[in-house]
């Protein structure tokens, strides 16, 4: 039965969440940083990490602040994603002090879906850094968000001993330039004082980055350039004015950026260039190729089979290959759209589907599962209960203000439940005479670390974006190991990583078409997809990957499918960006 374009529009609603946090006005003394982040959703296009709060002092003191010796657990995700360098392994350090502290641990978390595209990492708070560490390692990652986190000297000795490259993101530079004492003469640049001028845009390979505002109140760290020949600006922010700094700076092995740029991340951000940086930390010689995805999205037993044909066909003939995210059960438990009428149907009772789906995979098409039933009980989750329309493994609601709330793992939720449904979900496909599908989608890309779990266990590989939580890291190396689900954050990947929970993760980094605003978010159209690639196109290595509703025709998916191929971009199989 054909749905309203609303009930339809849902998982880009869905995409549209995120976490923004009020950020406490700038204070004089470090007290301000340990007021509490309140946590709302907006309107943008990911659930994303909050900033810092203000600094301490607008000019830092120069000093070197001696941490305490330590102890930690290290996370380590034991290998990359298929595909990344053998002969590479990457460090994240990161700061824990202070109520912000599981900032840091989740911004490492993030720097290491990343860096696991080329290579292998281990994660640990900077403060437990033993002198010589950095030998071990290929390069290191360190984000700089507690300011004045105390360091251990024998981190900056060996970050100034030159020997491996380096990204420092945001806070603490100031300490590394009092150890070095003739800093800028090495360097050939060194800071200023904090910016918190509105910056809307980062210019990273002649590219504008977008930059939010809400960043502003943490500041950029301005950076001087005193000696040209020795410095390269790979980045330069814009100020509201038209003035610019420095955003990002190389000088020998030390790459240096003004902020941590995981926070307030929209789908033209700045995050996109950081994500290029990290890369090149993680492996040095990552290829260059322009490969592009499509998925066909929301596909169950209760959709009009001649819709899918109809984009199958139109894919076939330009001999683009796509996937298709099968959901195998649709559930109407309430009849919201029979007059009452509870409605169940699988897919082996949805002979017509699976034809045309058979027909699929001999046209380049492959099926992935995206949840069982991708709704939840026979309740509004957030929306009517129906399958394509609400969560599955993670419960909502839509607030006062029409945006929607993430509000924890389902009442059920456990291994056993999950692993109930993904079991089932199989036989579904079985029972309509399809293979079992070997890769999964999480329905509308949420579910609890306990799930995600279980999914790493029966699949391997996910095609989504992944979501996230605080105190959950490799190997219980953050806080207690055990996620809190009020401090949870999304992230975008540009390309193949292997996430903080063991899988491998295809990415999805488009969104999709929404030609009508929903909820708090604005309509989407082709030329805003396209204008995303152009801010992914700045990664090296990067993968265009959007996914697209069947219902829609095909008007839509032509002009993607054309600019996408116009900027150069070739379209291949998921399976071929899953090897690497």
């Amino acid at each position: 039965m054909r749905k309203p374009a609303r009930a339809l529009a849902v998982t880009g609603a869905i995409l549209a969440a995120t976490l923004a946090v009020t950020v406490p006005p700038l204070a004089a003394t470090p007290a301000a940083e340990a007021a509490k982040p309140t946590v709302a959703h907006t309107g943008a296009q990911t659930k994303s990490l909050p900033a810092p709060p203000p600094p301490a002092q607008v000019v830092p003191t120069a000093r070197v602040l001696q941490a305490a010796s330590t102890t930690t657990t290290a996370g380590t995700n034991g290998s990359g994603a298929p595909g990344a360098n053998a002969n590479q392994r990457t460090l994240i350090l990161y700061d824990t002090t202070n109520s912000w502290g599981w900032l840091g641990e989740a911004y490492a978390a993030e720097a290491g879906n990343l860096a696991s595209h080329g290579s292998a990492y281990t994660m640990h708070p900077v403060a437990s850094y033993q002198a010589g560490e950095l030998a071990g390692y290929t390069g290191v990652i360190y984000i700089g968000s507690t300011y004045d986190e105390p360091i251990p000297v024998a981190f900056l000795d060996d970050v100034l001993g030159g020997t491996k490259p380096v990204l420092w993101m945001a806070d603490n530079i100031w300490q590394l330039t009092a150890r070095a004492g003739d800093f800028a003469t090495r360097y050939g640049w060194t800071w200023t004082q904090f910016d918190f001028a509105t910056t809307p845009t980062v210019t990273y390979k002649n590219v504008a980055l977008q930059r939010s505002a809400l960043a502003a109140p943490s500041g950029l760290l301005t950076t001087t350039v005193t000696d040209p020949a020795k410095v390269s600006v790979l980045a330069t922010a814009t100020r509201a004015d038209g003035t610019t700094e420095p955003w990002a700076v190389r000088s020998g092995t030390l790459t240096y950026v003004a902020e941590i740029p995981f926070s307030y991340v929209g789908p033209l951000d700045r995050y996109f260039a950081a994500a290029d940086l990290v890369g090149q930390i993680a492996n040095p010689a990552t290829p260059a190729r322009k490969r592009a995805l499509v998925r066909l999205e929301d596909v169950s037993p209760g959709d009009d089979p001649n819709e899918l044909q109809q984009v199958v066909n139109y894919l076939s003939g330009q001999h683009i290959p796509f996937t298709i995210g099968v959901i195998p059960q649709y559930l109407d438990p309430n009849g919201y759209y029979d007059n009452g009428k509870p409605v169940s149907t699988s897919l082996a009772q949805a002979p017509a589907l699976v034809k045309v789906l058979k027909d699929a995979q001999t046209k380049g098409g492959t099926i992935i599962m995206h949840g069982y039933t991708h709704q939840y009980a026979n309740v509004a989750n957030p929306y009517d209960g129906v399958t394509a329309d609400d969560f599955e493994f993670y419960t909502a609601h839509v607030d006062a203000s029409n945006a929607v709330v993430y509000d924890g793992p389902v009442p059920v939720d456990s291994a056993a439940w999950a692993q109930q449904r993904i079991t089932a979900g199989k036989a579904g496909f079985t029972a309509a005479g399809l293979a079992v599908p070997t890769v999964f989608e999480t329905p509308h890309y949420a579910a609890s670390a306990t799930d995600y779990s279980v999914f790493a266990q029966n699949f391997g590989t996910r095609y989504e974006r992944g979501l996230y939580f605080a105190g959950w890291c490799p190997s219980g190396a953050c806080g207690t190991g055990t996620p809190d689900y009020s401090k949870m954050y999304g992230q975008y990947f540009p390309y193949l990583v292997r996430d903080i929970y063991g899988s491998v993760v295809v990415p999805e980094d488009l969104g999709n078409v929404e030609p009508v605003p929903y909820n708090t978010n604005p309509a989407r159209l082709p030329a805003d997809i396209l204008a995303s690639a152009k801010a992914v196109g700045v990664v090296q290595d990067g993968v265009q990957s959007f996914f697209y509703h069947p219902y829609l025709g095909t008007s839509y998916l032509k002009q993607i499918v054309s600019g996408l191929k116009s900027m150069g971009y070739t379209f291949v199989p998921a399976g071929t960006v899953a090897a690497g």
